[in-house]
């Protein structure tokens, strides 16, 4: 199981935000602190914002920041969320149902809907606020980012 780089940047963004929260986060700053584009970072933020796990503050001094506290806010609903439909295998796939031989006859997907719930439910008992180890000194600038 591997999620989208949409996603795995989905949270890199709230868990910066839970360490950040004295201040509002502009996309710039994001996209410099990762190392990745901007424009990719709009994307993931305005995602963040339509399902409601951001707040948006336009103009100049805006930016963004968690819509509520961390400790409310599930890192499996926001891996729901932003992930979508997760499609372990062709057959999860509601435009490929029925192409494969072996459909009737194949626990495969009972197999993996069982995992994949499995992980879910991990997640679920997990909260942002629990991806952050307690205060870190200086800010998040004072931890270097985690490649990968």
């Amino acid at each position: 199981m591997q999620l989208t780089a949409h996603t795995d940047y989905a949270l890199r963004v709230l868990i910066y935000l839970t360490i950040n929260t004295e201040k509002l986060v502009t996309i710039t700053e994001l996209a410099e602190f990762f190392g990745v584009s901007r424009n990719h970072l709009v994307k993931v933020v305005h995602k963040l914002g339509i399902k409601g796990f951001v707040q948006t503050v336009r103009g100049k001094g805006g930016g963004i920041r968690l819509s509520r506290p961390a400790r409310e806010i599930s890192v499996g609903n926001v891996v729901r969320e932003v992930e979508g439909r997760f499609q372990m295998a062709e057959c999860f796939n509601p435009k490929k149902q029925g192409h494969c031989a072996l459909q009737t006859n194949c626990g495969l997907i009972g197999l993996l809907g069982g995992a994949l719930e499995q992980f879910l439910q991990t997640l679920d008992k997990a909260v942002l606020s629990d991806l952050v180890p307690g205060p870190v000194p200086g800010g998040l600038d004072a931890v270097p980012p985690k490649q990968g």
